[in-house]
């Protein structure tokens, strides 16, 4: 695994093309000189010396020099060995309605994107603990399997729109059937699900399968997206104009909140319903019943040492600035006389 020890220093990789912008602007400023004090042409027979490549040659080689010293600075690391250690916390599945009624905007900016921020604040409050994600609307697909890294939690977190599901509707039963074969196998108490939905439409024996995850020792919470008058569900043209769903009489559709069908499985698996609006999201009233479960011990791999790699760019650094030292700014005499192919054409004729 690699990494910077101090990677905002890479910031200093910015001067790089800026110093190229200044070279560029000195060469020329130096032309505009000889034009304005004679005969551009011969002006610069004078300096027979004067070469236009190496300064360019030479300038190259100092900002290579330059961009190694600043990575160097920044601390290049590998990681080079791995051990194995124990942590203690829980399993967590979050099941997270994509059905176009999450797209209501009576939690602002919308229900989906409301619920998507309130994840991302509980993955920042997770410590040694793992997490999945699953994303259900008529159907329910795994969008990340049960893991610690959290970044890669956000990332795919960010992905999420209702464009993941093809099939409308609010399959909460099968999510909640997919949740439970997410866990890691055992018969630890330290397993729960929140599904977090409007619960409109809602298909499949969700209440069975509550209790059932119940009695395998995982917790259900259930969080109420939405306020009770409800909202229209809004639809954009290729124009990207704003509209709304209409029914086929071609009322406007309203999306309402169903809470008594989420109250009744949040009831069966053993949890707490949450209704959430446009001052709390839920997550955080239900982050104190996540710490009230038991601690397991879980094994997981890290890195655990790092080797510093800043020696080898430092090296290659000062490799440079040495060709830089012995490259002159001019054409070298004694190799400008020098003619290899006519030396050669003279022992040939002889």
């Amino acid at each position: 695994m690699f990494q910077f020890a101090h990677i905002e220093l890479l910031y200093g990789l910015i001067a790089l093309p800026l110093l190229g912008i200044l070279f560029i602007l000195a060469l020329q400023n130096k032309k505009r000189a000889l034009k304005a004090f004679g005969d551009y042409t011969l002006v610069k027979g004078l300096s027979p010396d004067a070469s236009a490549e190496r300064p360019w040659i030479k300038f190259i080689i100092a900002e290579t020099a330059l961009m190694l010293i600043i990575i160097a600075m920044a601390g290049p690391q590998f990681g080079t060995k791995l051990r194995e250690t124990k942590r203690e916390g829980i399993e967590l599945v979050i099941a997270l309605d994509v059905s176009n009624s999450m797209l209501a905007e009576d939690i602002a900016p919308n229900r989906l994107e409301n619920a998507k921020r309130a994840i991302s604040k509980l993955v920042d409050r997770l410590h040694n603990d793992k997490i999945a994600l699953i994303v259900f609307a008529g159907d329910a697909f795994v969008q990340l399997p049960m893991t610690t890294d959290y970044a890669a939690t956000k990332m795919f977190l960010n992905t999420i729109t209702p464009n993941l599901v093809s099939n409308q509707g609010t399959a909460i039963g099968a999510a909640i059937e997919l949740g439970m074969k997410s866990f890691t196998p055992g018969d630890e108490k330290n397993k729960a699900m929140i599904i977090i939905t409007d619960g409109e439409n809602h298909e499949g024996n969700a209440l069975e399968l509550a209790s059932e995850a119940q009695k395998a020792g995982i917790v259900i919470h259930t969080i109420g997206m939405g306020l009770s008058k409800g909202a229209p569900i809004p639809q954009y043209n290729n124009m990207g104009q704003k509209d709304y769903r209409t029914d086929a009489q071609g009322s406007v559709v309203i999306s309402k909140l169903d809470e008594d069908m989420l109250k009744k499985i949040a009831a069966s698996g053993g949890g707490k319903y949450i209704r959430a609006n446009n001052t709390k999201s839920g997550l955080n009233a239900l982050f104190d019943e996540l710490n009230n479960l038991d601690k397991v011990e879980m094994e997981s791999k890290v890195y655990a040492e790092y080797e510093e790699q800043y020696q080898y760019f430092v090296g290659f650094a000062l490799l440079f600035l040495f060709f830089d030292f012995f490259i002159m700014a001019k054409k070298n005499k004694r190799l400008s006389t020098t003619n290899l192919f006519k030396k050669n054409l003279l022992q040939v004729n002889n």
